[in-house]
């Protein structure tokens, strides 16, 4: 299957002092180099976010933010998108947020679930009976009409996510758990080494 993929990394880090997420080190690697690794078979990738914050990015990943700056995650999917616009664009977006720690994990059952509902607007992960429309694959056209029917600076994820024809792919692992506090930094790097870790501010 084709897909672009948008990280988005231009979130405000207040229960982490301000730090920015991209950054952050989980084990042994920053939090943006592990959504990038997700991204490792999108044919183009764009990091939405303030530059100074994301840092080093690998060639060919591309870096944007929206405007004004820190609009959200329905602005910055806006402005991934226009990013990715071209003729040839591919018919799904992988769609990231940077806090996910163990987001490679999720894109090959992502993937799996696209393919299986060919006729759904997207798929994105469920975690104990919450969405986590954070961590999906998205028909390209249809986020991008759904982004144009909102004022996005500010805007709510569910309002974005509304008129689309999901699919929710349960996640029993805690794959999509995300990054929210030094506590959670620890935890998720323990639930990947299998021993406790120190977070690294």
């Amino acid at each position: 299957m084709r897909y672009d993929a948008i990280v988005l990394a231009g979130g405000r880090a207040t229960r982490l002092g301000g730090t920015p997420k991209p950054g952050v080190v989980v084990g042994t690697r920053r939090l943006l180099d592990r959504a990038l690794a997700a991204c490792a078979d999108a044919e183009r990738t764009v990091v939405v976010g303030p530059a100074p914050e994301i840092g080093p990015v690998p060639p060919g990943v591309v870096v944007t933010c929206e405007d004004p700056p820190r609009g959200g995650p329905v602005a910055g999917t806006a402005a991934g998108l226009a990013a990715l616009a071209r003729d040839d664009r591919p018919a799904h977006v992988l769609l990231l947020a940077v806090d996910v720690p163990a987001a490679p994990a999720a894109v090959g059952p992502l993937v799996t679930a696209a393919a299986a509902h060919p006729d759904a607007d997207g798929v994105h992960l469920s975690r104990a009976g919450r969405a986590q429309w954070l961590t999906g694959l998205y028909r390209t056209d249809a986020l991008t009409a759904a982004a144009t029917t909102l004022a996005v600076h500010g805007a709510p994820v569910r309002r974005l996510v509304a008129p689309l024809d999901l699919v929710e792919v349960d996640d029993p692992a805690g794959v999509s758990d995300d990054v929210d506090t030094w506590e959670d930094v620890t935890r998720l790097a323990a639930r990947r080494t299998g021993r406790p870790e120190e977070a690294t501010p």
